[in-house]
């Protein structure tokens, strides 16, 4: 099997490792002429993967017609933002057949579509039935190491998700199959958001209880948003859901939440980005999410708290203290 990887950031690198690994012969597209030069030569991603060495079955290119032409599967793996931009430019290189995995999480900036969406926008006719979504609590840095996990992958044809599962599935990378593609893309996108607000709880000092009360209440916002575009509420409660939600939350290699606690902690968002190299999708999602969350009118205290500190200048002990003093209600509201 030929496969093509579009974008080498740590998550794309790995996966691209994953399914060299086993035997396939994979080209990984990044954006950047150097990164590309540097793997070449040293087969080691030192941007965004920098200890791990990549298999010889890896190529390398940072010309998209390259990555995407006569491939057998093409995994999409650009930050959620550049998807439009990326795909719009590859999509006269894909021929009918391919199999499109997509393992980005995000809603795009101003049409406030998910991945799904978008590709089913710019990609050739026929693709939406040949295209699947990949999400789920994942570490690339634990994936790589090849630490025991499970994700799942969406499509509306189930032997498409059937074959993807069984293309991607290792001893170590598991992989079940769902037939919710909007569900799974809204979890993988809205738990970033929740993840900047765990972050923002522990660096103002806050505890388990605290940490707690928001990943349920933000799974409850999830699931709101979630049922007004029609999604399975089943979804939530599974690997793209609430698992993908608490790693977010509690894991140290979460960027989201590290971006969190450095706002809780009194950084601004501009000095906390300008000193990361990868990207923390929560960020834009949030911008996203809220207004998401205006056109379909549901309630999302959290993801609006959220978009004020990062929007607004909003102080984040006000913004906890404007949470905890809303108006009392049933849990089930």
């Amino acid at each position: 099997m030929n496969i093509g990887v579009i974008g080498a950031g740590s998550w794309g690198t790995t996966l691209a490792n994953l399914l060299a690994k086993k035997g396939y012969s994979v080209t990984l597209w990044a954006y950047e002429k150097e990164l590309v030069a540097r793997m070449r030569e040293n087969g080691v991603n030192d941007l965004y993967l920098p200890d791990f060495t990549l298999s010889p079955n890896m190529r390398f290119t940072a010309d998209l017609k390259e990555a995407a032409k006569d491939k057998d599967l093409l995994l999409l793996v650009p930050p959620s933002q550049v998807m439009r931009r990326v795909m719009e430019q590859a999509a006269d290189y894909i021929r009918e057949g391919t199999l499109i995995v997509s393992a980005s999480k995000g809603i795009e900036n101003d049409t406030l579509q998910i991945m799904s969406e978008v590709l089913d926008e710019v990609l050739p006719k026929g693709t939406k039935t040949r295209t699947s979504f990949l999400s789920g609590p994942s570490f690339a840095k634990e994936v790589a190491a090849e630490m025991p996990t499970a994700v799942a992958v969406a499509a509306q044809d189930r032997e498409v998700a059937c074959k993807v599962q069984e293309i991607f599935s290792t001893e170590y990378f598991r992989v079940y199959t769902n037939r919710d593609v909007v569900g799974v893309e809204l979890g993988g996108a809205l738990k970033n958001v929740m993840a900047l607000a765990a972050g923002v709880s522990d660096g103002l000092g806050f505890g388990y209880n605290t940490r707690a009360a928001l990943i349920t209440r933000g799974l409850a916002e999830m699931n709101r948003i979630g049922a007004a575009m029609g999604a399975d509420p089943a979804t939530f409660a599974g690997l793209a859901g609430m698992g993908d939600l608490v790693l977010t939350c509690t894991g140290d290699l979460s960027r989201n939440r590290s971006v969190g606690f450095a706002l809780g902690q009194g950084k601004s968002l501009k000095t906390i980005l300008d000193e990361m190299t990868m990207v923390a999708e929560g960020v834009k999602t949030t911008l996203s999410t809220y207004q998401l969350a205006q056109k379909l009118q549901v309630e999302v205290p959290i993801t609006e708290q959220m978009y004020k500190i990062l929007y607004e200048d909003k102080d984040p002990r006000q913004a906890v203290i404007d949470l905890m003093q809303r108006e009392l209600k049933s849990e089930a509201n």
